[in-house]
């Protein structure tokens, strides 16, 4: 089959998406498929008269693209904010299917998968519907707290508003300031106090306009994962310092314990809100959900990722890994997933 790796983009997560597009390309292309593994921002601006040419296998080729900037043509996209570059719908159309390796933005927010939807490609992953919701923090932890999951007080606030203090009163300090629309914990800060606060509002919105201010939890970290119907084994994230933000999750120094060493009560309660997460959210394929366990072991839904990282440091490939799934497995099941609809 002729399999399109969409990765890239102009998201800050962009980097992350190269690293797992180029591995996904590179395994499915050892799985016998022909593969274009193509930046989701640069596109393709010189197509060859035969576009179908430029999918190939692992015998022709090794996939990678490295994020070299400043690109002319990538700046210029951020400039521009475009979604995508030159002929990325024409070369999706002549694919058998699309294989989202995107983290971020337009890849994850449900806007590329609206294209994909009305060329009538099938794609991994969760549908536009889906992506929307659980890309907006607000609206999931709207929908979170309404089906029973438990999710950290918050609340919603511009970037440049005023009023910070009335928006906070329900929340207290300590608290957590984040993008309303972000991942990778790209643009999360801790504040204390009304100073750190307005310091960690001044940070996040460099990466949007719409910030999340959320009670902070003290707890062990936790993540699990979804394939399908099956929960998977969680992962407990022990960082030597700090929490779990993105300098953790890709540099090696988090400790990474899977299954996590919880007691069969948790896990139970853990899978219970992580299904119930993935129907109320109206999602598909595969999911990540972070959760906290307090000193209580209660459980925190924080947040829930439609495209989990596939690097070779990503924590979903690690769970499907403890159930004997390897990742050349696992992108095929991914694969067959949104073929089969």
């Amino acid at each position: 089959m002729n399999i399109t790796v969409l990765a890239g983009g102009v998201s800050p997560e962009r980097e992350v998406s190269l690293s797992s597009g180029s591995l996904i390309a590179n395994t499915l292309a050892e799985n016998g498929h022909r593969v274009l593994l193509l930046d989701l921002a640069l596109g393709y601006p010189d197509l060859p008269s035969d576009p179908t040419t430029l999918f190939g296998c692992a015998k022709d080729r090794r996939y990678s693209i490295r994020a070299t900037e400043p690109n002319p043509d990538l700046l210029r996209a951020r400039k521009d904010g475009a979604v995508m570059g030159p002929h990325v719908a024409e070369i999706c159309a002549l694919s058998d299917a699309v294989f989202l390796a995107l983290h971020g933005g337009a890849g994850e927010n449900g806007q590329v998968q609206a294209m994909l939807d009305c060329i009538g490609v099938p794609y991994t992953g969760s549908g536009y519907d889906g992506s929307l919701l659980a890309m907006d923090k607000d609206l999931t932890k709207r929908l979170l707290r309404d089906a029973g999951v438990p999710t950290p007080e918050w609340a919603l606030c511009e970037s440049d508003e005023s009023d910070v203090d009335e928006r906070i009163a329900k929340v207290g300090f300590p608290c957590v300031v984040k993008p309303a629309d972000g991942g990778s914990s790209i643009g999360v800060s801790f504040a204390g106090t009304r100073e750190e606060l307005v310091a960690a509002i001044e940070r996040a919105k460099k990466y949007s306009r719409r910030l999340l201010v959320e009670r902070k939890i003290v707890g062990r970290e936790l993540t699990v994962g979804i394939l399908g119907v099956r929960v998977l084994p969680p992962v407990e994230m022990i960082p030597k310092e700090g929490f779990y933000d993105y300098r953790n999750k890709y540099a090696g120094t988090t400790e990474e314990l899977c299954p996590a060493p919880i007691s069969e009560e948790v896990n139970k309660r853990l899978s219970e809100y992580a299904s119930r997460a993935f129907r109320i959210l109206r999602l598909r394929g595969y999911a990540r959900f972070d959760f906290l366990l307090d000193k209580e072991e209660r459980l925190w839904c924080l947040e829930a990722n439609t495209l989990p990282g596939m690097t070779p440091t990503s924590l979903f490939p690690r769970e499907a890994a403890a159930l004997g799934i390897s990742y050349r497995a696992l992108c095929e099941t991914l694969l067959q997933m949104a073929l089969n609809g």
